[in-house]
């Protein structure tokens, strides 16, 4: 009789959601208000309002009690490219272009048809690249601070394959890993696929906390940290040195295995010394060429101790076999020519123009970012519902990504992140006095 009851209220919540009869931004009764008011034991009220949150119909947050979600946002939105709408003023995704590009392309393939070594390009590769390019690899990363032989290195199809690799060949089903509250969606993705555990740490005063990360060492037997130290999606922190001095001796203290990305490390001028450098025995560099030269340019790198680079080749092997070689070569002498160079400090001089339009158009709105990235985080007010936001900004033809794809506590933060890479200039603006005008509305 009480399994019944507890799936005729889930049943009758749900079907009064899908019919509207209860409006997105409601709040629900509290779990002890529900159980007095249903003759239910609390334990089944709250399993209620489980159920109806795993079902994605409402969303509960510390503090303020449950709520009404807005269903009608596409599923995935945030998080999968199909669910942007052709059409939309796109400020989910990030697809950094500069004028000219398409034209170094084409000068790419003709020196490499008229001079490349066509013959070996037909051929399987090895699976972490050829040595000569795993060499231009380890002589770009010196630029970054990072000195490693070319042999530490392991060529693969973007930095998202490159941290699939890292999880498949580093960690097992069941591990913990530690990570931000808020943290790049992609890598929940992959924890959630290898079934890893993902450990929340607290931000505090725009870091991840380390006396938090330090406890949950005590407390759990955590295998690795992952993190980005040099501009964080979607914060925009990089972190001090003496921080990351501090995470390098917790990681040593408790051999914690350190997943350094890197995929936007390249738009901070002159930050402190990556951490694989400071602790080259335990970190695990991972980043790619799709932000800093083109997102079709699916190459990346994976710069790792010498003990760990079978593990990781063997993964490499297991999803890809190998790196396409025409793209890879193509990378590697853009690498080696400079092209690499001169387009990142185009993309930071392009991402800097693109904060100040922000800045200039979200005026009065308290976002957080740096001045060089190509996004931003605007957390919302207490009265303002990110779902309700969103789902009003897609009404005006914009998409943007709600905290949720980035959220990996069960709080979730009502902020939007915007994308600004992706449009042209004069959209950029469009869509950014959309959302200043539409969030101004929803706060009154």
């Amino acid at each position: 009789m009480a399994r019944s009851r507890y799936k005729s209220l889930v049943d009758a919540f749900a079907a009064d959601i899908r019919a509207g009869r209860l409006t997105p931004g409601t709040r629900l009764p509290t779990h002890r208000q529900l159980a007095t008011r249903e003759g239910l034991a609390l334990a089944t009220a709250t399993r209620v309002y489980g159920e109806l949150e795993a079902m994605g119909l409402v969303s509960g947050e510390a503090g303020r009690g449950t709520f009404v979600r807005e269903t009608a946002l596409p599923a995935g939105l945030g998080v999968d490219q199909h669910a942007v709408a052709a059409g939309l003023l796109d400020l989910n995704f990030n697809y950094p272009a500069l004028p000219g590009q398409a034209e170094l392309l084409r000068g790419a393939l003709r020196q490499l048809a008229n001079c490349g070594d066509l013959e070996a390009l037909l051929r399987y590769q090895p699976h972490g690249g050829r040595p000569h390019e795993r060499a231009s690899v380890a002589r770009h990363l010196r630029c970054r601070g990072l000195a490693v032989s070319e042999e530490q290195v392991l060529i693969v199809s973007g930095a998202q394959h490159g941290l699939a690799v890292t999880l498949m060949g580093l960690l097992r089903a069941g591990d913990v890993v530690a990570t931000d509250a808020l943290t790049y969606p992609g890598f929940k993705v992959l924890a959630e696929n290898q079934r890893l555990e993902l450990a929340p740490i607290a931000a505090a005063h725009q870091h991840p906390d380390l006396d938090a990360l330090a406890r949950l060492c005590q407390q759990r037997k955590v295998r690795a940290v992952y993190c980005m130290p040099t501009l964080h999606n979607p914060l925009g922190w990089v972190a001090s040195a003496d921080w990351r001095q501090r995470l390098v001796q917790i990681a040593r203290q408790h051999d914690l295995l350190i997943i350094e990305d890197a995929a936007y490390a390249f738009l901070a001028e002159d930050p402190p010394p990556p951490l694989a450098a400071l602790a080259p025995e335990r970190t695990v560099y991972v980043s790619g060429l799709s932000k800093n030269v083109a997102t079709g340019l699916r190459v990346g790198f994976v710069a790792a101790p010498l003990p760990w680079i079978p593990a990781l080749e063997r993964s490499i092997r297991a999803t890809v076999w190998n790196t396409p070689g025409v793209m890879t070569s193509i990378a590697c002498n853009w690498l080696d020519d400079g092209t690499v160079l001169r387009l990142e400090q185009q993309k930071r001089e392009d991402a800097r123009h693109r904060q100040a339009l922000a800045r200039a158009t979200l005026r009065g709105l308290p976002f957080t970012s740096h001045p060089n990235a190509y996004f931003l985080w605007l957390p919302l007010g207490e009265e303002v519902r990110a779902d309700q936001i969103a789902m009003a900004l897609l009404r005006e033809n914009v998409s943007v990504s709600t905290a949720e794809p980035f959220a990996t506590s069960s709080h979730v933060p009502h902020a939007i992140r915007l994308a600004l890479g992706s449009l042209a200039l004069d959209s950029l603006q469009t869509a950014l006095e959309t959302v200043k005008r539409v969030v101004d509305e929803h706060s009154y």
